[in-house]
């Protein structure tokens, strides 16, 4: 049986929308951390001296989105700017340690559910067959996107 393009992205529209609710749900009843933060708050974390760019670079969202997000994570306290003193017009951003405690709990409990409504369905080989299909998916339209 062939699928319809059209059925495939919608059915992978509802997927991408119902784990992003699940997910949320857990991670705001059991942290109080809404998922939007949750993921700048990775990026944030994982690269030295992150300015907005790279929150942009690795969540693809635009530079006004990505900067009222670290705005408001800035203001719950979750990180701090600092300057660049190599470029008086961009700030590095760094988690607060209430921030990276925040981080370490609620990034248990994301993996925990990650794993549950994705690894667990699916056997092993389907699994990676799944997750290299998406990051080539991710990868061409990357590539043309860069071709327009």
């Amino acid at each position: 049986m062939e699928t319809d393009s059209a059925a495939l992205f919608s059915d992978l529209i509802r997927l991408e929308t119902e784990l992003w609710n699940v997910v949320a749900a857990r991670l705001l009843s059991e942290h109080g951390l809404e998922l939007t933060w949750f993921e700048p708050m990775q990026v944030i974390a994982r690269e030295p001296d992150c300015r907005v760019h790279d929150v942009v670079e690795a969540l693809s969202i635009t530079v006004g989105g990505a900067s009222k997000l670290v705005d408001r994570i800035e203001a719950a306290g979750f990180c701090r700017r600092r300057e660049n003193p190599a470029d008086r017009r961009s700030s590095f951003i760094d988690l607060t340690p209430k921030g990276k405690q925040l981080l370490a709990a609620a990034s248990r409990t994301f993996a925990r559910e990650v794993e549950l409504r994705l690894r667990i369905p699916l056997s092993p080989r389907r699994f990676q067959e799944f997750a290299r299909t998406i990051l080539h998916l991710r990868s061409e339209l990357q590539v043309r996107q860069v071709q327009k």
